[in-house]
């Protein structure tokens, strides 16, 4: 029996005068938008996942407001052959601060900001079929309290 698993990502979505931030990034498939986003690394919650992926991949400081959704994707990849099945906690954030002499992640060219119609425009370069999905939950105000998610202390490495 084959074991599977999905991979737990996050996303954040951030708002500034009706555009949205996102990150143009190189992929296998060539120049991608995508939310900031990324995996969920041990130790850590989905919280502070996200406003790290966020730094890193964007170079600005946010803060989780509320729970737009979680959603659930899959693909064949290419590269592997392997079925890829992704689980996302996208989360609507507080834009705090930009860092402009922050490094971004490799694979990152840029942060842009777009409005919802030019990244609609757009889709054909979108990371992952969540990006506008995510984007239009938000402007139907999907916000859900960042209570309801729980992490077990268990979880959360600590470091002496």
């Amino acid at each position: 029996m084959r074991y599977w698993k999905p991979s737990v990502t996050v996303a954040a979505v951030v708002e500034r005068d009706g555009r949205f931030l996102l990150v143009e990034e190189e992929t296998r498939e060539g120049l991608r938008l995508n939310q900031p986003a990324g995996h969920l690394d041990p130790g850590e919650t989905l919280l502070q996942a996200v406003v790290r992926e966020t730094l890193e991949e964007s170079a600005h400081h946010v803060e989780p407001a509320g729970c737009v959704g979680v959603y659930m994707s899959r693909y064949l990849s290419e590269a592997s052959g392997t079925d890829v099945t992704y689980v996302r906690f996208a989360f609507a954030c507080r834009l705090i601060a930009a860092d402009p002499e922050r490094v971004l992640d490799a694979g990152i060219v840029r942060a842009v900001w777009l409005d919802a119609d030019t990244i609609r425009a757009r889709a054909d370069m979108h990371r992952s079929p969540l990006v506008m999905r995510t984007v239009d939950d938000y402007l139907a105000g999907k916000r859900y309290p960042l209570e309801m998610l729980y992490t077990h202390p268990s979880c959360v490495y600590t470091h002496v």
